[in-house]
C-alpha cells in the first residue's frame, strides 16, 4: 500500500481576475475551492489512476473538517489526525496577469500528535510505500523526514521524498527508493545553476551516489530525466498543452510515476509526465482522461 503524509493540509481558494491592483478594491471574476496539500495532491492523482492509497496527516477546527469530506468525496482513503486546537489553513491562489500566492501558517502540531503519527507509520510492512512531500510546519522538528525514514527504512518500507534542499540532502542516507527535484532545485542543492541537460545529468548521478535509489528531475519545458536504480538514463520529452495552473503538477507527476511504476521505468516516467502536464493544462489536479490524452503525445 501506498502512503501519503500530509503535514500541513489546506484547502486551496482560487480567485481568478482580469488585473490585480494592491491598495484598491478587486473584484473576482471567478473563484474555486480545491482541498490540497501535497500528500493530498498525491493521493488524489494516484485515485484517478486507479492506485489505491492512504492519505496521513493533520486537521484541526472547522476547516479540517471540510478537508476530510472533501478527501472522502474523492474517494481517498485517509487517516487524518485530529488537532485539539487550532484550523487547518485556507491558502489563497490569485490568478491574474500573474499566479500570487498567499499560503498560511496552519495549525501548531504538539509532540503528542507526532507520536500519534509515529504510531500510524509503525504499522507500515516491508513492500509498503510512504510519499514525503513538502514543507514542514515550524512546530515540528525541522529533521522530522529524517525522524521518519530512520524508523521505516530499516522495516523495508519504500521512501519517496519531494523536497528540496536540506530537507532532501539529509534523508540520502537511508536510501529513499526515489526522490524528484526540479532542475532549479536540484542546482540549488550543489549552489550552482544548471543550464544544460548533461549538467543536470550529472548532478542527478551525485544524488544517486550520495543514497538515493532513484532520481527523477523536472525539467518544466524541457521535459524529464530519471536516473534509475541501476544507474541508466531515461529522458521524456514535455506534452503540449496551454498552461493555466502551477500548484500540484510535481505532485501529479510523482502519483503518475508510482502509479505507473510496475510496468517499468520508461512507462512510470511518461506516465509521470502526463500526470504533471495533466495537471499544468487544467484549472485543478489532472483527471484521468486527460492524462490518457497526454500519454498519446508521448508515444
Amino acid at each position: 500500500m501506498i502512503y501519503t503524509v500530509t503535514f500541513n493540509p489546506a484547502i486551496d481558494y482560487v480567485v481568478s481576475m482580469g488585473e490585480l491592483i494592491p491598495g484598491t478594491v478587486n473584484r473576482s471574476s471567478s473563484e474555486q475551492m480545491f482541498v490540497g496539500g501535497k500528500g493530498i495532491n498525491v493521493s488524489a492523482v494516484l485515485k484517478e489512476l486507479g492506485t489505491d492509497s492512504v492519505a496521513l496527516g493533520f486537521t484541526a477546527g472547522f476547516t479540517g473538517r471540510a478537508v476530510e469530506e472533501g478527501v472522502a468525496r474523492q474517494g481517498i482513503i485517509s487517516d487524518f489526525i485530529r488537532l485539539p486546537k487550532g484550523s487547518t489553513r485556507i491558502n489563497v491562489k490569485i490568478r491574474s496577469a500573474e499566479e500570487t500566492e498567499i499560503n498560511c501558517q496552519g495549525p501548531d502540531i504538539g509532540r503528542e500528535s507526532l507520536e500519534e503519527l509515529f504510531g500510524k507509520l509503525d504499522k507500515l510492512e516491508k513492500g509498503d510505500t510512504v510519499i514525503l512531500a513538502g514543507s514542514i510546519p515550524s512546530s515540528l522538528p525541522s529533521d522530522i523526514y529524517e525522524q521518519i525514514l530512520a524508523r521505516l527504512s530499516p522495516r523495508g518500507v519504500r521512501a519517496v521524498v519531494d523536497a528540496s534542499k536540506d530537507l532532501l540532502l539529509n534523508v540520502l542516507k537511508y536510501k529513499p527508493f526515489l526522490i524528484k527535484p526540479n532542475d532549479h532545485e536540484l542546482g540549488e542543492m550543489f549552489g550552482v545553476k544548471l543550464t544544460t541537460d548533461s549538467e543536470i545529468e550529472s548532478y542527478a548521478r551525485r544524488l544517486r551516489e550520495m543514497g538515493a535509489q532513484n532520481v527523477l528531475v523536472s525539467m518544466a519545458a524541457r521535459g524529464a530525466v530519471l536516473i534509475d536504480e541501476t544507474g541508466a538514463l531515461h529522458r521524456c520529452g514535455v506534452c503540449k498543452g496551454e498552461v493555466k495552473n502551477s500548484v500540484g503538477a510535481g505532485d501529479s507527476m510523482v502519483a503518475g510515476f508510482m502509479a505507473g511504476l510496475s510496468r517499468g521505468y520508461d512507462y512510470a516516467l511518461k506516465l509521470g509526465t502526463a500526470a504533471g502536464g495533466a495537471t499544468a493544462f487544467s484549472d485543478g489536479l489532472a483527471e484521468r482522461e486527460k492524462i490518457e490524452e497526454l500519454m498519446k503525445q508521448l508515444g
